[in-house]
């Protein structure tokens, strides 16, 4: 069946309050003269976004400026929209602040890390029983959401496939820090009312996980039709096959707005090193404890960290896992520090040439 890709439910577009506008949003707005307008990406297909506005959906560009500048806007994001009656489509001149900002590390030498979403205000970190269920991958995009300024629930989709469903929240319970876990069938329709208190009207929640957990599935049910394409998952090791290749958000019939991201592949968490004394705070309360300030809670004597985990207060694979991602977090940091003193350098380069030119061209 091919999916609906009109994004909105049984309502019409809804004003732009309706859709996380705010008085910092307006404020920020408010120095643009009457050919512009706002709106909210929804969707973004290459070089093409779509975008809602007040009153209707729009296709657009980025301007020039802001790809040259790199500030390329995200599902999720506030723009300003110049429309010129000429051309086919709008143009966006500039992204409006942020309130949060959903980001993972991107492959490369420079670091960088790479927005997935803007403006959310809750995370469904989306697992599923079987074989997805993993401790450790759930603690990356925790860290991910924690960083991010949104908040996170862990979902776990499949239940009907578990012998004993509430063994599935129990399993999850050690990483999830005091946090809501919700655990849904979203093929079987069954658990879904648990997340009705995250989909209130106006609030932005954005769904992340591996392929084959069930998100595009968990879209179509919340939104009540087939707007997103779904696949089984292969008998041998579980996976998904990506059918979600674009990041998407759809308004709820209640007024929420659920944003679908395509599986990642890898989980990296790029420089987001403040999410990780959220993601364990155990760790983070034991560590003002330790002989050292600096305390890398590894060999160091007097750590009341590693005393915990002699003493099994702290389990050792959790341990162990946060050592691990301190270090990916410090090596990612390292690296885009190297990356923008390179991009500086280059920068430079480019002015001394452009002054030499110049000169040049005086003396002639």
């Amino acid at each position: 069946m091919t999916p609906d890709r009109n994004v909105f439910g049984a309502t019409p577009p809804a004003p732009l309050v309706s859709l996380g506008w705010d008085e910092t949003l307006a404020a920020a707005f408010a120095r643009y003269p009457a050919q512009y307008r706002p709106g909210r990406v929804s969707c973004r297909q290459r070089t093409v976004f779509d975008v809602i506005t007040a009153d209707e959906s729009v296709s657009a560009h980025a301007s020039g400026a802001l790809q040259r500048a790199g500030r390329l806007p995200v599902v999720g994001d506030f723009v300003v929209l110049l429309d010129q009656p000429e051309a086919a489509v709008s143009t966006i001149v500039d992204v409006l602040p942020r309130r949060s900002v959903l980001s993972r590390g991107f492959p490369g030498r420079d670091g960088a890390d790479q927005p997935i979403a803007a403006n959310v205000d809750v995370v469904f970190v989306v697992t599923a029983a079987g074989k997805d269920l993993n401790l450790r991958r759930i603690e990356r995009y925790l860290a991910l959401v924690n960083a991010s300024g949104a908040r996170p629930v862990i979902l776990v989709n499949k239940a009907d496939l578990a012998g004993d469903p509430p063994s599935l929240e129990r399993a999850v319970a050690p990483v999830a820090a005091g946090g809501p876990v919700v655990v849904v069938s979203a093929l079987a329709g069954a658990g879904l009312a648990g997340l009705d208190p995250f989909l209130a009207l106006g609030r932005t929640v954005a769904l992340v996980g591996s392929s084959g957990v069930g998100k595009s599935t968990l879209i179509n049910a919340l939104v009540g039709r087939a707007v997103q394409e779904t696949a089984a998952v292969r008998d041998c090791d579980e996976r998904g096959r990506h059918r979600t290749t674009v990041r998407e958000m759809f308004v709820l019939d209640s007024g929420a707005l659920v944003i679908d991201t395509p599986g990642l592949r890898e989980v990296g968490l790029g420089t987001v090193g403040g999410g990780l004394a959220e993601t364990f705070p155990e760790i983070a309360g034991l560590a003002a404890g330790c002989r050292y300030a600096d305390c890398s809670h590894e060999r160091e004597p007097g750590c009341a960290v590693r005393e915990a985990v002699d003493a099994g207060r702290i389990p050792r694979a959790r341990h162990e896992s946060y050592l691990r991602l301190t270090g990916e977090v410090a090596f990612a940091q390292e690296k885009a520090e190297i990356g923008s003193a390179r991009s500086e350098r280059k920068r430079w380069k480019a002015i001394s040439r452009a002054a030499r030119n110049f000169r040049g061209t005086n003396e002639r």
